[in-house]
């Protein structure tokens, strides 16, 4: 029986996963490499090569009553979208209120993790830590839990770029860039229109003479804040709509989406259209952008592809020159150097993990990896669901991972490639309020709608019509937080754009209602989409 877990990494996916460890009675080691918590939200005044850095400016992407842990919300005066050291904070005082931080060995890294000889047996590991000073420990753990995330291996492509030995500007990629400051006054080039592309390139346009933003594909840009100044999250990731989504043609869904964007500013007119349609590829949160490629303190242009002296050349044949600095916002991939390389069995050498958790080719489901997928939703409530999963699995709930289900993992990998056809990492895309209720079933935590229709319809209209916050999975189960009922949202909240028809889906339609949720509900375990 497992008892003691490695936990490697304490940023938010370590502490959910030390805090799910202990509450199923386990005893956890985490070893951190740097000496806090937070992992990279804790911003560095200078880059390390061993792990990603954040800009100084970050704000978050998803709003404090989406992103907080289920039993746990942010303090009442943030703001809904917080700076990233308030978000570091809230860490703290999480570590802090379950007295997380005992369990938690800083400056020790994990050099190597190794099934024991008995493992198929046991499921054991022999695990090899380093201090900051040198001194190498061995241990035996029953289990591991991975929290390193995948953000840690840039991606820097200007080996590949012709000319790229001949140019005399500067050129880095997006984890050693701290603030503007440094642009003041000249000419930049920022390649990459991911979420810190678009941070950064406005950012550096405030500073700057000129600012190129440069990318392969476009972007469908979608703000922070959504009608009636409500969260654009609280707003659209709803049950509700997700059972429209289900319901609604893909064609139909894209068009409508589409073109709701457009109608605030023309994607073509402002030179961000991408090649692919908006429900196949996360979009951009950025709520500047527009305004500064409007004000002309931005100016888009297609892919970079080469280099002269001193300025850069794009796949349209365009020219600019008196470039001083080039800023690639070229992403990261997962690099887990510390792992058996017997698992990276998946195509192009990537972990094949079952539900995006446990690796398919362990006779032993004690290795669990944290965070390993892509989603439209916050990342840090579903690593949560996840932590509590692989924590219930060590604790002695059976795994069932048979050859049928390996033959479903591999349809739903086929089908992840069709769903996200332009998204680089279509296999670790997930269907965040599905996958959540999968995992949530899993241990007991799901909300049961059909039942809360008939019993308790003031919270059926609540879960179902309101923003799918973390708070959903405590309500029943292991882990419950009895205060949800009476959590406060905002107002108006509980709203999609279609809500006129809360009334009807709760009065004149509950029984036709009851029955399509009915087959929706069973969707998780009929269809591999998670």
């Amino acid at each position: 029986m497992v008892q003691r877990v490695a936990v490697i990494g304490a940023g938010s996916s370590g502490l959910a996963c030390i805090k799910s460890c202990v509450e199923e009675g386990l005893d956890p080691v985490c070893f951190e490499s740097s000496d806090d918590i937070g992992g990279i939200w804790k911003f560095r005044e200078s880059s390390d090569s061993e792990r990603n850095r954040i800009y100084r400016s970050l704000v978050v992407n998803t709003s404090k009553e989406m992103m907080c842990f289920s039993d746990f919300p942010m303090p009442a005066d943030y703001p809904n979208y917080m700076h990233n050291s308030q978000l570091l904070q809230y860490f703290r005082l999480y570590a802090e209120h379950f007295d997380l931080l005992r369990y938690i060995k800083f400056q020790t890294s994990v050099k190597t993790i190794t099934p024991r000889e008995d493992f198929p047996v046991t499921g054991q590991w022999d695990v090899v830590t380093v201090t900051q000073g040198g001194e190498e420990e061995q241990h035996i753990f029953d289990a591991i839990l991975v929290c390193s995330g995948h953000y840690n291996q840039p991606i820097f492509p200007l080996s590949h770029l012709k000319g790229h030995d001949i140019f005399s500007g500067r050129c880095f990629h997006s984890r050693d860039y701290s603030d503007g400051d440094a642009f003041r006054g000249k000419r930049v080039v920022v390649v990459g229109v991911g979420n810190s592309g678009g941070d950064i390139t406005v950012e550096i346009s405030r500073a700057a003479n000129k600012t190129f933003l440069s990318t392969r594909e476009g972007a469908w840009v979608v703000g922070r804040m959504s009608t009636n100044g409500l969260p654009m999250d609280m707003t659209a990731l709803t049950r509700f709509n997700s059972f429209l989504a289900w319901l609604t043609p893909k064609s139909l869904a894209n068009w409508a989406a589409e073109r709701a964007l457009n109608y605030k500013y023309d994607h073509q007119l402002y030179g961000l259209k991408p090649k692919h349609r908006l429900l196949e590829k996360r979009p951009l949160i950025n709520d500047d952008l527009p305004g500064r490629i409007f004000h002309g303190a931005v100016v888009m242009k297609s892919n970079l592809t080469g280099f002269t002296e001193s300025g850069v050349v794009f796949e349209d044949g365009t020219v600019e020159e008196n470039i001083d600095m080039v800023v690639f916002c070229t992403g990261y991939q997962a690099n887990f150097p510390f792992l058996p390389s017997s698992l990276s069995d998946g195509p192009n050498g990537n972990l094949t993990l079952y539900k995006r958790v446990f690796p398919l080719s362990l006779e032993q489901p004690t290795l669990a990896i944290m965070g390993l997928f892509q989603s439209k939703g916050p990342i840090m409530t579903t690593v949560e669901i996840q932590a509590r999963w692989a924590a219930r699995v060590f604790a002695g709930n059976q795994l069932k991972t048979n050859a049928l289900e390996k033959k479903h993992h591999s349809f739903s990998s086929c089908y992840d490639f069709l769903r996200y056809p332009y998204e680089k990492h279509a296999a670790m895309q997930t269907e965040y309020i599905k996958y959540q209720d999968f995992m949530a079933g899993e241990i007991g935590a799901r909300p049961n709608l059909l039942k809360m229709l008939l019993r308790d319809p003031v919270l059926w209209m609540k879960v179902f019509f309101g923003p799918s916050t973390p708070y959903q999975y405590s309500l029943t189960g292991p882990g419950r937080w009895a205060p949800f009922r009476t959590r406060e949202v905002p107002k108006g909240a509980s709203g999609s754009s279609f809500l006129g028809f809360q009334w009807l889906f709760m009065f004149g339609g509950a029984m036709t209602t009851a029955v399509l949720l009915s087959k929706y509900e069973m969707m998780p375990m009929l269809q591999t989409k998670v």
